[in-house]
């Protein structure tokens, strides 16, 4: 008999049982209600009253105490069943398993399946323990328990493999859902959709999107949660371009996106700076009645700051009727990554009198602020504060932050001897801090020691490689240049190419560093050759305000590239907005403030450190990036 067949036969057999008795109506009435306080008094009720339960009665019981976490009631429950005689009943013994699982005792779970001969051959009690330890995170023994499975010849069904993927969700057990995909397709098990969608949802969360993708594309039944496991998997990627083109093909298909779908659509458009889809979005919000999502509601904050609209971010920010601690903290960043540390902190403040307590999350965001803006004396008085007043135990990423604070201010020194005073071993990232401070200050001596111990704990991050390679550069040390550059070639390391994006017309624009694949190459390279022509003639060659030359350094990085299209297809007075996935160079930087003087437009560069707003020769940042 097949487990479908044995849980059918057990479904009719309780609901002619339960008819038996009106106790038993009520109890799974109430179960069914989630009413689950209610059930357990009620059962006491029957107790009192004198009444025995029976078999069918257990069930409903336990499910309570499952769902209320009560295992002492459940362990009581449990030698009622002894003593009412019902242990190997299935649908008991299933009960059990579940309810001691839920409530965390998995070793308790195991002993009622290994004390009962009858659950060895019930594919029920199998799926309900591999549920069991998937819940609990114990990988190994679901897989345990799988394999004993399969050597007692209790046949696969879906339930089990719905029970075991999810726990294939991290690439080092990626190998055991390939497997599992394997026999599904054999026993043909891979014909459900909740199956399916398991192993798409698994090939995406393992990296493995590709797989995940031709997966999606073979299935002939998609429904909502089948387009999400895609969209939401290549957004967890960095695949925002992906996301934005197969919402595209969702709409069409007729599939509604709900919450879930729209999420990784913003996350996507801020990725982007891709500002006229994200309206679109929130126009869907408001007609779908989405608004009161808190997940949606911090998503469009974000797309909009990291779009560029800092003001619309705030009016979405100051109609949250509850803000959480997620939507305070995603503001002050925002306020941060555009230079406005002060209205940050001031909205850090208005926080903390709201009565939100605050966490290490938005200290980080309000100490990388004060970074960003020059504000030392404040950032280190916050951080002072973490301890003292809020109870939050400052972490590495706190620590990082106040080396970079310190760097960034030339104040070398001090950062090196907060580090030697640091009360746990300094990570990478507060070397990596100290040494991008070096470079900013010129300090050869100093980044070759951050240097030597950042390389020491992350041997494989190729930026920190690229950094010190650009120091020796600027300070004309061509032997440490090439030496950097041969152990980066020893390592097999590639630097990351800069790309940028530009919005027009609704579509994403990308450019890569030296890009001549774009249908307006032979415009964009004429405009950027006029515009480095006017730069050096009015800047003579020097930038009068950081003393930095204007050289062809750089004449083809993306950011260039963006400007010189921006420019081509947008009438005088407009506002460009650029994304960049690098932090801008020294040379581009200058160059972009150049250009801002020459043409009637008003750029806005987001790279990966900041905004910067470029109008008239001038930027935001003050050259403090």
């Amino acid at each position: 008999m097949t487990v479908a067949a044995t849980g059918s036969i057990l479904r009719n057999s309780v609901v002619a049982a339960v008819a038996s008795t009106p106790w038993n109506v009520r109890l799974r009435e109430l179960a069914y209600q989630s009413l689950f306080a209610e059930a357990i008094s009620l059962y006491r009720s029957m107790l009192r009253s004198g009444s025995s339960p029976d078999a069918f009665s257990y069930p409903f019981t336990l499910k309570s105490c499952a769902a209320l976490s009560l295992p002492v009631s459940g362990q009581q429950l449990h030698c009622h069943v002894i003593r009412g005689g019902c242990e190997a009943e299935p649908f008991v013994l299933t009960a059990l398993i579940s309810m001691y699982c839920k409530c965390g005792l998995v070793g308790e779970a195991r002993k009622v399946f290994d004390e009962n001969p009858q659950s060895r051959h019930l594919g029920v009690c199998y799926n309900a323990l591999i549920a069991g330890y998937k819940a609990n995170s114990k990988v190994t023994d679901a897989v345990c328990m799988f394999r004993k499975m399969k050597e007692t010849g209790v046949p696969v069904d879906s339930v089990t493999m719905l029970g075991l993927v999810p726990v294939c969700t991290v690439p080092d057990h990626l190998w055991l859902g390939m497997s599992l995909h394997g026999q599904c397709v054999k026993g043909g098990t891979d014909s459900e959709l909740a199956v399916l969608n398991s192993f798409v949802t698994m090939y995406m969360k393992c990296g493995s999107v590709e797989f995940g993708r031709r997966l999606f594309d073979e299935m002939h039944v998609k429904g909502l949660i089948t387009w999400n496991a895609v969209i939401s998997g290549y957004a967890q990627n960095g695949l925002a371009h992906d996301v934005l083109e197969l919402y595209e093909k969702m709409k069409s298909s007729g599939v509604c996106p709900d919450p879930v779908t729209l999420v990784s659509v913003l996350s996507s458009c801020a990725h982007l700076g891709a500002k006229k889809i994200g309206q679109e979005v929130e126009k869907l919000i408001e007609a779908n009645g989405f608004v009161s999502n808190m997940f949606l509601s911090n998503g469009l904050i974000s797309m909009y700051a990291r779009c560029g609209n800092l003001a619309k971010a705030r009016a979405v920010f100051d109609i949250i009727p509850v803000k959480s601690l997620v939507s305070w903290t995603a503001m002050i960043g925002c306020y941060g990554m555009h230079g406005m540390a002060e209205t940050g902190l001031k909205l850090f403040d208005d926080m903390i009198k709201s009565g939100m307590r605050p966490d290490g999350t938005v200290f980080v965001m309000v100490l990388s602020a004060c970074s960003h803006s020059g504000l030392t004396d404040k950032g280190l008085e916050l951080f002072g504060s973490m301890k003292r007043e809020y109870n939050v135990k400052p972490g590495p990423e706190h620590y990082s932050c106040v080396v970079d604070l310190l760097g960034r201010a030339g104040r070398l020194d001090e950062a090196m001897e907060f580090i030697e005073s640091m009360p746990v071993e300094p990570d990478g990232a507060v070397w990596g801090a100290l040494l991008g401070a070096c470079k900013i200050y010129k300090n050869v001596d100093m980044a070759e020691l951050a240097f030597a111990k950042v390389i020491e704990l992350e041997p494989m991050n190729i930026g920190y490689y690229v950094l010190m390679s650009n120091i020796y550069s600027c300070s004309k040390n061509q032997e440490g240049f090439w030496r950097i550059r041969v152990m980066m070639r020893e390592r097999g390391f590639k630097k990351e190419p800069g790309y940028s994006y530009v919005e027009h017309k609704g579509k994403v624009q990308l450019f890569l560093a030296g890009d001549r694949s774009h249908e307006q190459t032979e415009e964009v390279y004429r405009m950027l050759d006029e515009l480095e022509t006017s730069v050096m003639e009015i800047a003579g060659n020097k930038d009068c305000d950081r003393g930095g030359e204007v050289s062809s350094s750089g004449r083809e990085h993306s950011e260039r590239l963006a400007v010189a299209f921006g420019i081509l297809n947008t009438e005088p007075g407009t506002e460009i907005l650029v994304i960049k996935n690098l932090r801008a160079c020294e040379n581009c930087h200058v160059f972009i403030k150049m250009v801002s003087k020459i043409v009637d437009r008003r750029f806005v560069v987001r790279d990966a450190s900041r905004f910067h707003y470029f109008k008239d020769g001038f930027c935001s940042c003050k050259d403090y990036w």
